[in-house]
Formats: C-alpha cells, structure tokens, sequence
C-alpha cells in the first residue's frame, strides 16, 4: 500500500521517550530504546486530522469501546509492559503483521507484557461495532481492544499509518515505535528488553517462529508492481472507463478494450461515491490491469444480512489453481460481509494479467483493491 513520506517525516518528529499524559500516569522523560520505522512498500498511511503535539493530551479511555476486555485504566496497567498495535481489518498490510502480534502475545503475556490493538477504521462501515466484533473472532484476535472509532487515540499518539506498533515500558514511557510490516526479529528484542527491566525472565530469547496462511502470508515482494488503488472518487488512480466517474449520481459505464497497467474501469450501471463504487443492476463489472501474485478487494453488500453472487476471471479464464481463498476455482462465491476479500493467489510466473469480477445482482458497493 501507498506511503506519503510527508507524513513518515512528520511522524520521526514525534517525541519518542514521552509520556503519554493520562496513559499510566508518568510524567518523567524515558530514554529511547530506538526509533525505527518502515519504508515504502511496507506499510498504509491516512492522516485523519492528526495534530502535532497532542500525544501528550489522551489516553485509552478515550476509547468508545472495549472487545476482549473491560477499559483498561492506568492502574491496571501500571509496571506493565504495553504494546500498543493500531489497525483497521480490511488493511492487508496488518493482517500479514497479525501472526507475529498473536504469538508474541501469548509468549510473553505471563511475563508481564499486554498487547492492546487499537482499532481506528479507514472505511465507514469499519466504524460498525458488529463488524469490530465478527472481524477479531474471525482472525483470532483475542487481546484487548480498544475500538477507536472516533480517532481520538490516532490523534493522541500522532499516529498516521496502518500498522503501527508502539512499545511502551512499565513507567509509561513510549521507547520505541514501528510503521509497516518487517523487522519483527528487531520489534521482538525490543519487548524483550523492556520486560527485562522489570525484572521479568525465563522466557526463550529466540524469536518466535510465526506461521502465517491465507491470507496472512508475506506478500512476494519481487513480483510486486502494482499499488493499492480505491474505487471511490476521494482517491481513486488511474480511471479507464470513458474520463472521470460521474460524482454520486448513476451512470452506464464501459470497460475499455484495452487496460494498461494499474488501469480500472467500471461495466453497467454503477454509482461512483466518495469512498466506494455501488453496483444499481445486476451484471456489473469491475476489471483490472495488475502485476503482482496477489489481488485482493474490500467489498461488501449495500444492506445488512444480503449477499450478492459473483464470478471472477484472470486473463478471461477462470481462475483454477490461481484462485484465492475466497472463491473456488470456477472464480465463484458470494459477497456477504463488508471485508477484504482474496481473489487471487497465481503461482509463478508472475506477470501483467487482467482481473475482471462479476456481480449477479445489485447492492454491493466495491471499496479499494490491494496486492501482495
């Protein structure tokens, strides 16, 4: 996914070693352990209004509210080692983060280390508390969470990207951060020296051995060539379909014969919106030119407890052995929750294909495709 270095070099500006007012209390300097983040391709950035400075001013209660566990306060927390994960769950960029958060949770938890994942949505319906709900019980996500909805602790922690990990000892200080996927190893030791100053040992200083699958696996980063792109027309890139989308209003819209690549068009009767594309009759297209093993789509019916048929196709065919987890090999499935979806996963060789996807019937609305 896209990285704005404006925003990686406003967020090295942060205060590492500060203390988070209101977040377990302290207010002594705390001496950085290191400061470290990721760069491009690694990681998913969206500013959401964030204030310089204003770390310092919240905390997590400004939580709206709590999964897994009761709000944590300062005194529970207090002497605890925190790591702090910001996510949303359509982001692939955090689900291929997730395997390593689950296990060194459970390597270190008697040990004194917490790990609460906040969430901070990028799409609307990321804001619905069912879907929170559905989402941590489908990817295994038993630590507390703390739902941000509002982007309140986003804000406090002068946060800008999806993920972002924040390590902070058992005083209350932020030691270190990271943005993006990778070095886990580094982030490993990290936790490790932290709880070692609590006196806390006995643990095996290995790093752990994650295993990843579906949709968690590591992205073939060799191979990959094509950028996140949304389907709404706030962001949207590289619109085929006969110049710019109509804004909010129905239209009949074409596929061109020809897509370059990271070109995408739009075939039926579509309306373009803000954050997403909404299909109004049955037999829309959506097709795109992609280079990369991987294609996923965050997509999900227009109305609650409705689910719509699709079928897709890679290079006219369907997909077989390229499938992705969520169709067989036909390309078939359905589109029933507001999530990410994994279209395709292609053995070698990789090389520029064209992705095509079909819905059946109206109300699904199409929000960004990303690639691994």
């Amino acid at each position: 996914m896209k990285t704005n270095r404006l925003w990686i070099a406003a967020a090295l500006a942060m205060a590492i070693g500060t203390p988070i007012a209101g977040f377990l209390g302290d207010t002594n300097m705390g001496r950085p352990i290191t400061s470290k983040q990721t760069e491009v391709p690694f990681l998913h950035g969206f500013s959401a209004g964030a204030v310089a400075g204003q770390s310092e001013l919240a905390s997590l209660e400004s939580a709206d509210e709590w999964i897994n566990s009761p709000p944590l306060t300062a005194s529970a927390l207090g002497g605890k080692v925190v790591l702090i994960d910001f996510w949303t769950y359509t982001c692939i960029n955090w689900l291929r983060t997730l395997p390593y958060v689950r296990v060194w949770e459970e390597k270190y938890r008697d040990q004194g280390l917490v790990v609460i994942g906040v969430h901070s949505p990028e799409f609307s319906f990321e804001k619905d508390l069912n879907n929170v709900r559905r989402a941590a019980a489908d990817l295994g996500v038993d630590y507390p969470i703390a739902v941000d909805s509002g982007h309140a602790i986003w804000r406090a922690f002068n946060n800008h990207y999806w993920p972002a990990l924040y390590f902070i000892d058992s005083q209350g200080r932020v030691r270190h951060h990271h943005f993006g996927e990778g070095s886990y190893e580094q982030s490993e030791k990290i936790i490790q020296e932290l709880l070692a100053e609590t006196g806390a040992g006995g643990f095996d200083s290995e790093p752990v051995s994650a295993v990843a699958r579906g949709i968690e696996v590591a992205a073939d980063w060799d191979s990959l060539k094509s950028p996140e792109n949304y389907l709404g027309y706030e962001r949207t890139q590289n619109f085929a379909s006969g110049g710019e989308p109509v804004l909010d209003e129905p239209r009949i819209y074409e596929v061109p014969a020809r897509l370059r690549l990271s070109e995408w068009g739009l075939s039926g009767d579509w309306t373009v919106r803000q954050e997403s594309a909404v299909l109004n009759k049955p037999n829309g297209r959506v097709a795109y030119r992609f280079h990369a093993r991987d294609l996923h789509l965050v997509m999900g019916p227009t109305a609650r407890g409705t689910s719509v048929r699709f079928r897709v196709l890679i290079d006219g065919q369907p997909p077989g052995a390229a499938r992705g987890i969520d169709v067989d090999e036909n390309g078939e499935s359905m589109v029933a929750e507001q999530r990410l979806y994994q279209l395709i996963r292609q053995p070698k060789p990789i090389v520029d294909r064209q992705f095509e996807i079909e819905f059946f019937g109206p109300g699904v609305e199409v929000f960004a495709f990303t690639f691994g």
